[in-house]
């Protein structure tokens, strides 16, 4: 009997090869890899915030990259190997290409790391990652032959990017393959933009404001390093779902529903902007506890349920809501580099079961809406059958529904670029009827 390979020190590169591979090859077999880290986290109490990060950047850096890794795996790979080493030499590569001077800690570390995921493959694991130093010069020349080696995404979604957003497609597919900007915004009931803008240049984190007061960080940190974040001066939020909350331009007063809830960043959004009687829907009871664990924190309130909006005899008491927020289920496209899983676990046809679920989930809202009220729908999706198409239909099947362009905010393209992410908004007028 083989001896235990001796334990791997936390600190280490082997370390957290190990524990980004077991996060990688989670997805592979089609887990969330959100979902994965948090029960890594939960399961590792241990970790500091250096490990903490470098786990994750590996892990989340690799799916990104996992068209371009897999696609120079394959041409070194007599045959397929368990999911667990596959996924730490899709590591490993990554690791190779960004860290071109360190060739021999990381071929020396990733063999580290497989003694504890397959010790009889530690030769292989050697083996093709030196082979893939001395074809390092062909490895951009093969990567190109390959569109979903060049792109990092499957060739549907390619082909459908390419087909919607004419100029735009290859920044928009270039903006899902970056390491996401880090956004924040500020509690308007505990602080001000200005006030909290010094607080972050004395405590030497450098900032900028965007033009709807998002505050976008040069440099991503832990939150536990931003000031009066535990006393609820501040949220995490990216700016282009910093746009949402103006949109519906609440000023006090206004029975408001917030459909879709959870995580919450946009409910607190708007409870921080105006005093609203918000209700707060959300259908997974343990994304609920989060909810109210963020609301806490804030020092907001609102009615929280937990029920499907749909089935508006669960929770809906006939009395109508002057707005409402339809942060709807989506294929998630505009996310992508915050959840790089999703490129690789989403199938093409999944699409329209979303579409199928949003316009279910938009009509009976509808039915909740008051006479002159604004429902906002809002997807984080870069594809036109979950953004323009679904508004038109709806239009169509409602004619007492108006497009409006609120005074209070006027939208900008919000496409993925390097300052936020993917964002789709339409406000929606209520004209004639009854709720």
């Amino acid at each position: 009997m083989k001896p235990e390979p001796a334990p791997l020190k936390p600190d280490s590169l082997a370390y957290a090869f190990l524990h980004a591979a077991k996060l990688v090859a989670s997805v592979l077999e089609g887990s969330n890899l959100t979902e994965c880290y948090e029960r890594g986290l939960r399961q590792n109490p241990g970790w500091n915030d250096a490990t903490r990060g470098a786990v994750r950047d590996m892990a989340w850096s690799a799916l990104r990259e996992y068209g371009r890794g897999d696609a120079i795996l394959r041409r070194f790979l007599v045959k397929p190997l368990p999911v667990s080493v596959h996924a730490l030499l899709l590591i490993a590569v990554y690791r190779l290409e960004q860290r071109p001077e360190q060739t021999h800690t990381v071929v020396d570390q990733a063999v580290d790391a497989a003694a504890h995921l397959a010790a009889g493959l530690k030769g292989v694991v050697n083996g093709v990652l030196r082979n893939i130093v001395r074809q390092r010069a062909k490895l951009a020349a093969w990567r190109d032959e390959d569109i979903v080696a060049r792109y990092a995404y499957p060739a549907w979604w390619i082909e459908r990017v390419q087909r919607e957003h004419g100029k735009d497609w290859e920044a928009i597919l270039a903006a899902g393959n970056l390491h996401p900007p880090m956004s924040l915004r500020v509690n308007r009931r505990r602080s001000t933009v200005e006030s909290y803008l010094s607080e972050l240049a004395d405590a030497g984190i450098d900032a900028r404001r965007l033009d709807n007061d998002a505050l976008l960080l040069t440099h991503p940190l832990p939150v536990s390093k931003l000031p009066g974040f535990a006393e609820g001066k501040v949220s995490v939020q990216d700016a282009g779902a910093q746009w949402a909350a103006p949109c519906l331009g609440v000023c006090g007063g206004e029975r408001v529903l917030d459909a879709c809830a959870a995580p919450g960043g946009k409910g607190a959004h708007l409870l921080e902007l105006a005093d609203i009687e918000l209700t707060a829907l959300e259908l997974d009871p343990m994304r609920t506890e989060r909810m109210r664990d963020n609301f806490a924190r804030l020092g907001l309130s609102a009615r929280i349920v937990v029920a499907d909006c749909r089935a508006l005899d669960a929770w809906w008491d006939g009395r109508p809501f002057d707005c409402i927020l339809a942060d709807v289920p989506c294929s998630a496209s505009g996310v992508v580099r915050r959840h790089p899983d999703i490129k690789w676990l989403r199938r093409k046809k999944d699409i329209a079961g979303f579409v199928v679920q949003q316009a279910s989930i938009i009509d009976a809202l509808w039915q909740t809406l008051a006479n002159g009220g604004i429902m906002l729908y809002a997807t984080c999706s870069v594809f036109d059958d979950e953004n323009q198409r679904q508004i038109k239909h709806f239009l169509v099947r409602h004619p007492d529904a108006e497009l409006f362009m609120p005074r209070t905010c006027r939208i900008p393209p919000l496409l993925p670029t390097s300052d936020h992410d993917g964002f789709y908004y339409a406000c929606l007028r209520k004209t004639t009827g009854h709720a």
